[in-house]
């Protein structure tokens, strides 16, 4: 499976190629990228475990810059996001 998300405050390229090293270090994970320019993530990986491999890289992303925040997915065929709510919130 492969999937594109939307990040905001995204600071720095140097951060970006920290985060996308990370998530192509998590288990399952076959190919990532995050774009400081396009501020887009794209992780492909295996089917059965994507939902874990999302939550990983949200905290991982998190461990590199924490005040980035990811986004729903970006649908490729119209380039919108999904209304739907982000996938990470702080802890109340």
């Amino acid at each position: 499976m492969k999937k594109t998300f939307k990040l905001v405050d995204l600071d720095c390229a140097n951060c970006a190629a920290k985060m996308e090293a990370a998530v192509q270090k998590i288990d399952g994970v076959t190919a990532a990228s995050v774009s400081f320019m396009a501020q887009k993530m794209t992780i492909e990986g295996d089917d059965a475990r994507f939902d874990e491999i999302v939550k990983e890289a949200v905290r991982v992303c998190k461990k590199v810059e924490p005040d980035c925040e990811i986004l729903g997915e970006i649908k490729q065929d119209r380039g919108e996001l999904p209304l739907c709510p982000r996938l990470w919130r702080e802890p109340p």
